[in-house]
């Protein structure tokens, strides 16, 4: 599957591929990669991981259709002003229901159920 891509209103500011997930809490998450437009909201992400609504940032698939979801979130843990270290920065989509979360992620839902497989 493509890249996701990661919208501040109408401004691209990242692209992920999501790649990691949690299916019951419909939840998808991963490696976040900035565009230039994400200096116009990165303050935010570094310093408010708990409540970053206000920004009403809004994911895309690669295909470019709006994911309904409860919210967006990017946590940047990063400390380089010149954004060296971005594998510190993480994008999660938050409360996507099910089925489109399967639908979306099938990679995700197929290993969860593999951890709980009888063997």
């Amino acid at each position: 599957m493509g890249m996701f891509e990661i919208y501040f209103h109408d401004s691209l500011v990242g692209r992920s591929a999501l790649e990691f997930g949690d299916p019951p809490m419909g939840v998808a998450f991963g490696r976040f990669i900035a565009t230039d437009s994400y200096r116009h909201i990165r303050l935010e992400c570094r310093t408010n991981h708990a409540d970053q609504s206000v920004l009403a940032l809004r994911v895309k698939t690669p295909g470019g259709v709006q994911v309904k979801c409860a919210g967006v979130a990017i946590l940047d843990g990063s400390t380089d002003s010149d954004g060296d270290d971005s594998e510190l920065v993480e994008v999660a989509v938050l409360g996507v229901e099910f089925p489109p979360y399967g639908e979306l992620f099938p990679e995700h839902v197929i290993a969860y159920e593999e951890r709980f497989k009888l063997g």
